[in-house]
């Protein structure tokens, strides 16, 4: 599925948060976002995914405006066809992502209904998860209130990833998790996008990760894309670091 950014802009009272004129992401990639902090990282998830009102443009998801407005501006919210990207879009941004009130079992088969997933279904494909999991989530009885940061964070990427998504947006998976979490998800992330086809965005500061796995990189400061880097075996690192190092 093809994401396409049209004269995307953003703007808090008089601070622009994001503007990008033009932008496509080609189905099946695995694009990395980085940047500082306030690049507009965040604010761009948080766009393609309708959380956030833009204030200019549109977010086009397989040629479908995620907002649901058609060509003549008017929204139609109760149409199936303009909120379909809904179904094949799968993301966790942050903890507020969550129900705290469930247990892990819980949320998993709440997700899995959502996206038309049968109970047995959902258990078969956590399976698949069980190494970033350590026998530490599953089967504890504890509310998701009462884990820590870094399985928290675990649960969110596993909701978004078990229903198997067409388009899969994270937003800096590698929080919160130890070293040797952080190289599962990035591996669990790279299978996804080879094996399924799907296309993908993470952004993060790791620029290690996102060299290793990403396709693609785009590097983001003041809310302005400066660089869209091809990344074909990581060759996009040594710019990176050179910009970054230029900037400390």
């Amino acid at each position: 599925m093809d994401i396409k950014i049209d004269n995307l802009q953003k703007v808090y009272g008089e601070k622009v948060a994001l503007d990008i004129p033009e932008l496509e992401i080609h189905s099946g990639e695995l694009v990395g976002l980085v940047g500082n902090n306030g690049a507009g990282k965040t604010t761009l998830l948080r766009l393609i995914l309708d959380l956030i009102k833009a204030t200019r443009g549109r977010v086009l998801s397989n040629g479908v405006d995620v907002t649901g407005a058609t060509e003549d501006k008017k929204a139609e919210f109760t149409s199936a066809d303009n909120i379909a990207w809904k179904r094949y879009t799968g993301s966790f941004i942050d903890g507020r992502f969550l129900i705290d009130f469930y247990t892990p079992e819980e949320y998993f088969i709440f997700i899995g209904r959502l996206y038309g997933l049968s109970k047995e279904t959902v258990m078969e494909r956590l399976e698949a998860f069980k190494p970033l999991m350590h026998d530490e989530i599953l089967e504890t009885q504890k509310y998701l209130r009462d884990f820590s940061e870094g399985n928290r964070q675990k649960i969110g990427i596993i909701g978004a990833m078990m229903i198997h998504p067409k388009v899969l947006l994270l937003d800096e998976p590698f929080n919160y998790l130890d070293p040797s979490s952080q190289i599962v998800v990035a591996r669990l992330i790279a299978e996804m996008n080879h094996n399924l086809g799907t296309t993908t965005i993470i952004s993060s500061h790791n620029l290690s990760f996102v060299a290793d796995i990403s396709s693609r990189i785009l590097l983001l400061e003041k809310g302005q894309l400066i660089k869209d880097l091809s990344n074909v075996e990581g060759s996009a690192i040594a710019e990176l670091n050179n910009y970054f190092n230029a900037e400390a």
